[in-house]
C-alpha cells in the first residue's frame, strides 16, 4: 500500500522506516505468493498493474475492516487504554493555526494514540483523501462528491495585508486601488486564492485582471515575504493576527469586500464514526470555540 501510494520504492521506504532493499524483497515475495505482476517497472518509475489495482483494494477494504474491529473491541475502554493511529491531512491555515492546540487537547485524552498531520493546499489533502493516504481531512472546499460525506467545521475570514513600510499601503481598497497595486497571492490550488477569485466576482474582478507579481506556495512564504517586501497580500485573518498587533503588517480597509470562507471536515463514507476519528472530530468541535 505504501508503494503504491507514492509510486516509489524509495519514499514508501523512507514513509515505513525501512531500507529500499526491504521493501523491494517483500513486494517480489508478494508476487511470488499472488501468482501476478503487482508493479509495471519503467526505467526509474514505476505504476500498478491491473492486478495491483485490484489488490489494492482489497487491501483498502481490510484496512477498513481492521479499524472497525479496533474500534468495537475498544470501545469499551477508558480512554487512556486507547490506542491507534489517525491521519489526517488539512489545508494550511488550519494546519499551522487551528489544529496545533486541537492536537494537544486530543492527546491528553487520547496519551497512547498516534497522529500524523499532512499540510497541504486543499486541492492535495482532497487527493490524499481519496487516495486512502489519510482517514480523515479538514479544506475550505464541500466537496460534493457522492462517496465523501461532510461536516461544518468553522468560517475564516480573509483580509488584506502589507508591511507598514509599504508605499503602497491606502487606507482603503477598493476595486480601483486593488487593480493598480502589485499583489503577492498564494499558489494555484489554495483555498485562501478560491476564496479570493470568488468574492472578487461582486466587483466583475477576475485574478487575470490582477498585477500579480509574485505567487508564493504555503501561508508562511507568502506572509514572510510581505514583511520583506511592498505587496499587498490576502491570508487568512488567523495567519497573520500576531503580526497585526504587533505593527508589523497592516490590515487595509475593505468597506464594499467580504471574503469569508468556510472549513469542512471529510471523509470517505462510512467511516465518519470509527475509531480515533469520531473521537478527533468530537474534540475538535468542542475545543474550537476555545481557541479564538
Amino acid at each position: 500500500m505504501a508503494v503504491a501510494s507514492n509510486n516509489s520504492f524509495s519514499k514508501a521506504a523512507q514513509d515505513l522506516f525501512v531500507s529500499q532493499p526491504a521493501i523491494s524483497k517483500h513486494i517480489k515475495l508478494l508476487e511470488e505468493q499472488v501468482g501476478v505482476a503487482l508493479f509495471e517497472r519503467n526505467g526509474n518509475s514505476i505504476s500498478l498493474t491491473h492486478s495491483g489495482k485490484k489488490l489494492l483494494e482489497h487491501l483498502q477494504k481490510a484496512k477498513l475492516i481492521q479499524r472497525d474491529i479496533i474500534s468495537d473491541f475498544t470501545s469499551t475502554k477508558n480512554n487512556l487504554e486507547v490506542k491507534g493511529e489517525l491521519k489526517i491531512g488539512a489545508s494550511t491555515t488550519v494546519s499551522l493555526y487551528v489544529f496545533p492546540k486541537i492536537l494537544a487537547a486530543f492527546h491528553k485524552s487520547f496519551p497512547n494514540s498516534k497522529i500524523l498531520l499532512i499540510n497541504r493546499n486543499s486541492e492535495n489533502v482532497m487527493k490524499a483523501l481519496l487516495q486512502h493516504d489519510v482517514d480523515l481531512a479538514c479544506i475550505e472546499i464541500n466537496p460534493g462528491i457522492n462517496s465523501i460525506s461532510s461536516s461544518f467545521f468553522m468560517e475564516d475570514e480573509i483580509v488584506a495585508v502589507c508591511s507598514k513600510n509599504s508605499p503602497y499601503k491606502p487606507e482603503k481598497l477598493d476595486k480601483t486601488t486593488l487593480l493598480n497595486s502589485p499583489l503577492a497571492l498564494r499558489e494555484i490550488g489554495s483555498g485562501t486564492l478560491v476564496a479570493l477569485s470568488d468574492s472578487l466576482k461582486t466587483w466583475g474582478v477576475k485574478l487575470g485582471d490582477l498585477n500579480i507579481i509574485a505567487r508564493l506556495g504555503g501561508t508562511e512564504a507568502l506572509k514572510n515575504y510581505l514583511l520583506e517586501g511592498e505587496a499587498i497580500g490576502f491570508l487568512s485573518k488567523l495567519a497573520v493576527k500576531k503580526e497585526i498587533e504587533k505593527g508589523e503588517l497592516v490590515e487595509i480597509n475593505m468597506p464594499n469586500l467580504v471574503i469569508r470562507r468556510k472549513f469542512y471536515f471529510i471523509n470517505r463514507k462510512g467511516e465518519e464514526n470509527i475509531g480515533l476519528t469520531k473521537h478527533f472530530l468530537k474534540i475538535a468541535n468542542l475545543s474550537y470555540n476555545n481557541i479564538l
